[in-house]
């Protein structure tokens, strides 16, 4: 999967865009997503919502896993958040895929902001069905 193809298919992705996360990149088995930290992102501590930074990584994590075009989803997730964002802050989400999954697939993010700190650690794991994504479906039938 490629950016413009996964940022397609992943604008349905509603949380993640009310959230006002970007795809970068993407390409099979890697994913670099960013968001630009509001004051609407922070918590009553007045720094990033655990959450806001867990949605960054998720959709890395999803497009990158996804990337192959069989529908891959979630079955364990793990995050530790090691730094404090801040308002203002751009973060960014790099998926990486770990070794070369079968039906099982294996994923690390780092989560980094501007000034190339890690603020969080993510980790996943997906399991592959058997269907393909509804877009690699139409890219298989124009190619058969």
């Amino acid at each position: 999967m490629d950016t413009e193809t996964a940022k397609t298919f992943f604008s349905r992705d509603r949380y993640a865009a009310l959230s006002g996360i970007e795809i970068l990149e993407a390409a099979p088995g890697f994913c670099r997503t960013c968001l630009r930290v509001e004051e609407k992102h922070l918590n009553a501590a007045g720094v990033v919502q655990g959450g806001a930074i867990f949605t960054l990584a998720d959709l890395a994590f999803a497009v990158a896993s996804n990337s192959h075009g069989q529908l891959a989803l979630a079955v364990n997730v793990n995050i530790s958040f090691l730094a404090a964002g801040t308002c203002g802050d751009t973060l960014v989400a790099t998926a990486t895929e770990v070794g070369t999954p079968k039906r099982i697939g294996a994923y690390d993010v780092l989560v980094t902001n501007d000034r190339n700190n890690v603020v969080a650690h993510f980790n996943g794991i997906v399991y592959r069905k058997k269907e393909l994504l509804p877009l690699a479906r139409e890219e298989h039938a124009t190619q058969s």
